[in-house]
């Protein structure tokens, strides 16, 4: 492999320049400057990240650990972190604790022995025991979680008054009979979202129906589950607000399955507002989570963390996006 002596060689100049243009830390003569990147494209030098990280105390690394690779909303908050490390010197490292205690622990060790210089916890519940362990060893910031204590360095989404809006929407289209449902049962978002649905029944004066109630997973096989399972029970409901797009994805499919139409016959709403929620038959009513602007704003707010700079996190709400989904009780 080339190394730094084989570049200045190359180049006619000193090790010391070739270090300059390296690492970009002062002004170097043009015509210096040219020579020393013509010859690392033409020795194909590849930097030795390790040493560099050793020598400079910083890895230039900033480590992510998401929650179900895949999933349309934490990928989203993912691009907006991937797009606001764009143009610095920092790169992401993504693990994936897939909602397990063992996994997010294990990811977290990983990345903290790849030496990052900062850390992103999208989702997860590691405990704040934990999360007050890790910050004394590198700089934390939390995204999509609410934390006691934790104000200034998470980024969220007030859950339970959007989960609330989505269900207040239903109930002033006439609805009453309004099915729910749930996300992960030990998940903080889907325990707010459910608080919401059971508060905003009971400002409308409507008693909460345990039959209405479905535990799901986050999951469009969940909304089929839920679905299948309230029909068989002969349940009676006009509407249902499913805990994610997912969800309500799974529902349309179940209840066109059993001849029922939306909003014909029943109303829908989700929360999340993927991409495809716009383009579903009919478009789905849902609730939007900015969570590329999350992303944007965690990766700039780690960058502040590791450099000791002050900032404020910008505040995010829900909105609520009315589409085809949902309509007046008939």
């Amino acid at each position: 492999m080339a190394t730094i002596q084989d570049i200045a060689e190359r180049a006619n100049v000193s090790k010391s320049t070739v270090s300059r243009v390296l690492n970009d830390s002062s002004t170097v003569n043009k015509t210096k400057r040219d020579a020393v990147e013509a010859a690392i494209r033409e020795l194909n030098y590849q930097p030795n990240i390790v040493a560099r990280s050793l020598a400079s105390g910083q890895s230039m690394t900033i480590g992510v650990l998401t929650q179900n690779i895949g999933s349309p909303y934490y990928d989203t908050i993912n691009q907006g972190v991937i797009e606001g490390l764009e143009g610095t010197n920092y790169w992401p490292i993504f693990v994936d604790g897939r909602w397990m205690d063992s996994s997010q622990e294990k990811g977290i060790e990983t990345l903290l022995g790849r030496r990052v210089d900062g850390l992103i916890l999208v989702g997860g519940d590691v405990s704040v025991e934990k999360l007050n362990a890790i910050r004394s060893q590198v700089p934390v910031l939390v995204v999509g979680r609410q934390i006691d204590g934790w104000d200034a360095k998470s980024i969220f989404l007030d859950n339970f008054r959007a989960a609330f809006v989505a269900t207040r929407h239903l109930i002033e289209l006439g609805h009453r009979s309004i099915a729910i449902i749930r996300g992960i049962s030990n998940q903080q978002d889907a325990i707010r979202r459910y608080d919401g649905y059971v508060a905003a029944l009971e400002e409308a004066g409507i008693s909460l129906d345990p039959r209405l109630v479905h535990q799901g997973d986050f999951s469009a096989q969940s909304g089929v589950v839920a679905v299948n399972s309230f029909l068989s029970r002969a349940v009676n409901f006009t509407a249902v607000f499913a805990a994610n797009d997912m969800t309500a994805f799974g529902v349309r499919l179940a209840l066109s399955r059993h001849g029922l139409r939306v909003p014909d016959d029943v109303s829908l709403v989700g929360f999340d507002d993927q991409a495809e929620s716009a383009y579903t038959t009919p478009p789905l009513t849902t609730i939007r989570q900015p969570a590329f602007e999350m992303g944007l704003a965690a990766a700039d707010a780690i960058q502040k963390l590791i450099d000791g700079v002050d900032f404020d996190l910008p505040e995010f709400a829900a909105e609520l996006q009315i589409r085809e989904s949902a309509s007046r009780l008939r």
